[in-house]
């Protein structure tokens, strides 16, 4: 991903720690819920899914997956920024 955020921009737009919103869209496919959800707990070594919504798009083709965990700094936003980016089925994350 070239488009991550800095880290001064971060630091300068969000409270850290707290919570922080990743949206992923990918093509409506089994598991890529589960896969994008797996993906930011993992990446923060929690055992627990962090808080979550999802939306289907009208013509059902696309999935919208927000994702709220609670993060320490700007740098677990940008591992979990590529973590995402690497998953399959993936449109967008933003």
């Amino acid at each position: 991903m070239d488009h991550l955020p800095s880290v001064e921009l971060l630091e300068s737009t969000h409270e850290f720690p707290g919570p922080y919103t990743f949206k992923v869209i990918g093509r409506w496919e089994q598991g890529f819920v589960a896969r994008a959800v797996a993906a930011v707990r993992d990446e923060l070594e929690e055992e627990v899914d962090p808080p979550y919504t999802v939306r289907e798009t009208a013509g059902g083709r696309h999935i919208s997956v927000s994702v709220e965990p609670q993060v320490q700094n700007a740098w677990e936003v940008i591992a979990i920024y590529q973590r995402l980016s690497l998953l399959p089925g993936l449109e967008f994350v933003f």
